[in-house]
C-alpha cells in the first residue's frame, strides 16, 4: 500500500517531537549522551523530503514551518551544548559582548590611585541623573548619527540600545564612585565613534 503524502509529514513532525524529548532528557541528566544516532537520521529524513517537488502549496508550507522548528531546536541545543561546555557565566559574558552594538563602546572614567570625581561646566559632556525623562540620551543619540554621517558611515545602535546603555553604565559609575550624576560625551577614535563616561559631584 503506498505511503501517503501527508503520512510523511506526520512521521517527520513526530520524529521532530521525539527528538526534542530525548534532547530535554539529555540536558536533564536522564541519559548520558545526546541522540546523535537520531538526529542524524532525521537530518537525513529532511534531506530526501527536500529532493521532492512538492506542488501542493499546504504540504510545502507545513514542510517549511516542520524544517524552521527543527532548525530552532538545533540552534538552541547547539548553544546549551555550548554553555555545558563553558559554564554558564562564561557563556553569557561571551553573549553578551557578541550581541554588544558594534558601533561604539562605553569608555569608563579613568581610575588614579584614589578615584577622583571631576567636574566643569565648559565641557562637552551630557549630564545623565537618575530619573531624567531621556532628553540627554536623545541628546546623545544625535551626536553618534551626526558622527556618523559626518565620516559617511550608516549607524547601526537604535536608541532603545543607546538607552539600555547608558543606563548600565551609569549604574555603575554611581556605585564606584558613590555620585548620582554620571556625565557622558561622544568622541571618535579611529573612525569608531565611543562614549566616554565620568562621575560628576554636584
Amino acid at each position: 500500500m503506498p505511503i501517503k503524502q501527508d503520512d510523511e509529514l506526520d512521521r517527520f513532525e513526530e520524529e521532530i517531537r521525539r527528538l526534542k524529548n530525548q534532547y530535554d532528557q539529555f540536558f536533564s541528566g536522564i541519559i548520558k549522551m545526546p541522540p546523535i544516532t537520531a538526529r542524524r537520521n532525521l537530518e537525513a529524513t529532511i534531506h530526501d523530503l527536500n529532493k521532492q517537488k512538492m506542488r501542493d502549496n499546504g504540504r510545502r508550507f507545513r514542510f517549511q514551518q516542520l524544517s524552521t522548528r527543527f532548525n530552532q531546536y538545533r540552534e538552541m541545543w547547539a548553544r546549551r551544548m555550548r554553555e555545558r561546555e563553558e559554564g554558564p557565566l562564561e557563556f553569557n559574558r561571551r553573549q553578551a559582548a557578541i550581541n554588544a552594538p558594534p558601533a561604539y563602546t562605553v569608555e569608563p572614567p579613568r581610575q588614579t590611585a584614589a578615584p577622583s570625581v571631576t567636574s566643569g561646566e565648559s565641557d562637552p559632556y551630557v549630564k545623565v541623573a537618575p530619573g531624567t525623562n531621556g532628553q540627554e540620551v536623545r541628546k546623545l543619540y544625535e551626536q553618534i548619527q551626526s558622527e556618523h554621517t559626518r565620516m559617511g558611515k550608516p549607524s547601526n545602535v537604535t536608541f532603545e540600545q543607546l538607552s539600555e546603555m547608558v543606563q548600565k553604565q551609569s549604574e555603575m559609575v554611581r556605585a564606584r564612585y558613590n555620585v548620582s550624576t554620571v556625565a557622558f560625551r561622544v568622541e571618535t577614535v579611529d573612525g569608531k565613534v565611543k562614549l566616554k563616561a565620568k562621575p560628576l559631584q554636584e
